[in-house]
């Protein structure tokens, strides 16, 4: 981007609840310390049981870190892409194809999943969005609401398309 170019405004964001965040971070922040605890306080008399759930609980605190972290950005849908709030492109308007929101698509809770053209890496920011191939999913921690308008801009900005 030049420093002439303005940026796109933005046409809707989708912002993490802070009581699902909380909830969801601090479950898996009691789950972690309840299997270090365990592990440590009553060893099992296998090691392989200790170590297990020792490694599990390091691995959940870990994984309400990455929560709580990822979940202090949101994201921003222009007419030219969808992006986290940090700047980082998930996906432009271009690469859409459809929108998955149907009750048994597999999606994250409260959001939806865009499928693209081409294969992206895989990525993901816990509790807000994942990519995996061709598929983003879009939710987890964050407002319903504002996932069903961001869901239903992209299907009205797929439907204004040129057909051909």
């Amino acid at each position: 981007m030049t420093k002439t170019d303005a940026p796109l405004p933005a046409l809707a964001e989708l912002r993490p609840s802070p009581p699902r965040r909380y909830f969801g971070v601090a479950v898996l922040a009691t789950l972690g310390l309840t299997l270090l605890y365990t592990g440590l306080r009553h060893p099992a008399e296998k090691f392989g049981l200790t170590l297990f759930l020792v490694g599990f609980g390091l691995l959940v605190v870990w994984l309400a870190l990455r929560l709580w972290q990822s979940t202090e950005a949101g994201l921003v849908l222009t007419a030219k892409d969808l992006r986290d709030s940090s700047g980082r492109v998930l996906t432009t308007v271009e690469q859409i194809v459809a929108i998955d929101r149907g009750v048994f698509a597999f999606k994250p809770a409260g959001g939806f999943t865009i499928v693209t053209k081409d294969k992206g890496p895989r990525a993901w920011a816990p509790g807000l969005w994942w990519r995996a191939g061709r598929r983003i999913g879009v939710g987890g921690v964050t407002h319903r609401h504002e996932g069903r308008y961001m869901a239903e801009l992209i299907v009205e900005i797929l439907a204004a398309r040129p057909k051909g």
